[in-house]
């Protein structure tokens, strides 16, 4: 893991996010970014809601529904999703917090980890 840089870290946790949103949700999204920042990895998903699903979100009970099945469907692969950060970052995953906008189509997961990962890359 020392080997690679913060950069190419974030860039193969966000192509596992990818492969994960294609693999797992069915759609992957139009743009992923994955920042490592201290103890945590912030992944900021653009664009992972389908057609139907932006008709849905139209409605209060719609968008309602799309945020709870998203939620229930990342927490059914957090175990999946916690041990690809592990192995690509080297560290333990402690936690993952996840949202959906229906009014953007973003999705933020957030991933804290059991120890300050930026600390292990040399300053520039």
């Amino acid at each position: 893991m020392s080997a690679m840089t913060k950069g190419q870290v974030e860039s193969r946790i966000s192509e596992a996010i990818i492969k994960f949103e294609k693999d797992y949700m069915g759609r992957g999204p139009t743009e992923t970014k994955a920042y490592i920042i201290k103890d945590m990895v912030l992944v900021r998903l653009k664009g992972v809601l389908t057609p139907a699903e932006e008709q849905l979100a139209k409605s209060p009970e719609g968008a309602d529904l799309i945020k709870k099945t998203r939620v229930r469907l990342l927490e059914s692969a957090r175990l999946l999703l916690e041990t690809m950060v592990a192995e690509i970052s080297g560290c333990q995953v402690q936690s993952l917090h996840t949202d959906i906008s229906t009014k953007t189509g973003e999705r933020v997961i957030i991933f804290t980890l059991d120890k300050n990962l930026e600390e292990a890359f040399p300053a520039k």
